[in-house]
């Protein structure tokens, strides 16, 4: 992992990019302080998806909502109510 300052950055930029397609990430400081990471679109894409389904469902927001209580108990039953008349 390498660290450049923004300026150093901008005027080396096709190097920071060469690097983070090689699946380096690439630290920007500005002012000091830690300020972003370049990552090759790749690398970014695999961080952000969901390893499957089940992982999805459970780190959804609303499986967070049910387990914060912020959801009332019935939300998800299913009604009893009898189908109405339809002619055909």
């Amino acid at each position: 992992m390498t660290t450049w300052t923004l300026e150093r950055a901008k005027n080396q930029l096709s190097e920071v990019v060469r690097r983070a397609l090689a699946h380096e990430p690439q630290f920007v400081t500005r002012g000091g302080h830690d300020a972003v990471v370049v990552l090759a679109k790749e690398d970014y894409e695999r961080l952000v998806a969901p390893s499957g389904i089940l992982d999805f469902l459970r780190n959804s927001p609303l499986a967070a909502a049910m387990a914060a209580g912020e959801l009332p108990e019935d939300a998800f039953e299913r009604r009893r109510d009898l189908p109405r008349d339809v002619d055909f």
